[in-house]
């Protein structure tokens, strides 16, 4: 590719960035105050409502920012709720993961339930929210919630490296959600992908391609500590990963 090419490819992925997260300011926004009235609705009529917005930015992520997504082993997903362990990049899978781990709930730090309009919807979502400084009374919080959201029917996402990843890289996977799994009796769901390639976690550009989300066989706990379940976890992503960057060049 000329100089002239990566220039013209770099300037259009910053117009679709900068469309894009304009799009993504203005609807959540929007959707935020059209979900008020559902605020007072049951759990389940209200989060059927305030997580469309989610398919509104699926909707933007194809169409705005020019970003496929083919996923590989959606035959894996139980059919019973319980912990996804998930590789995280980039803010994509926060929200696009829901369709197929639905409903569930998240572990987010508590101050985002503090943002104005974002967080009181968010709230409205029962997340399990976390002071994360608080140490091993956070870690009991996603333990004793998240087993009673389990049992009421709803998937926990967690992303074990803690934090967003660059491509390319890893982090150190903690043992919070193999450890709740494993209290719950419920296997871990593993889900890799290439999110930050497209959609990365600081700056506006959007790339367009395709997103390559492998979703991997279930992983027992009966038996096992949360050390040997994470562990597995870790492997299984990691070499997923590596076979995602293998993709052919042309698609990505």
């Amino acid at each position: 590719m000329s100089v002239s090419q990566t220039k013209n490819v770099s300037s259009g992925s910053l117009v679709r960035g900068l469309l894009f997260h304009a799009g993504l300011v203005v609807t959540v926004i929007i959707w935020a105050l059209v979900s008020l009235p559902s605020f007072p609705l049951p759990l389940r009529w209200r989060y059927w409502w305030i997580t469309r917005w989610c398919s509104i930015v699926a909707f933007m992520v194809r169409y705005i920012s020019g970003i496929r997504i083919e996923f590989n082993g959606l035959d894996n997903i139980p059919t019973h709720p319980g912990v996804v362990l998930a590789k995280h990049q980039s803010a994509w899978e926060t929200l696009n993961l829901l369709p197929l781990f639905y409903p569930q709930s998240w572990v987010v730090k508590r101050e985002l339930l503090r943002i104005p309009v974002f967080g009181w919807g968010l709230a409205r979502l029962d997340p399990i929210a976390i002071d994360r400084g608080a140490g091993r009374e956070a870690l009991r919080q996603v333990i004793d919630q998240g087993r009673k959201k389990i049992a009421s029917g709803r998937w926990i996402v967690v992303f074990p490296e803690g934090t967003r990843v660059p491509p390319g890289q890893s982090g150190r996977y903690q043992q919070g959600g193999a450890l709740l799994a494993c209290r719950a009796g419920v296997p871990v769901t593993p889900v890799a992908h290439n999110a930050g390639e497209h959609w990365p976690r600081r700056g506006l550009r959007m790339k367009p391609g395709t997103i390559y989300v492998e979703i991997g066989p279930p992983i027992p706990t009966q038996g096992k500590s949360p050390a040997q379940v994470i562990n597995e976890t870790a492997e299984w992503i990691e070499n997923a990963m590596d076979r995602i960057g293998r993709a052919p060049p042309a698609t990505r």
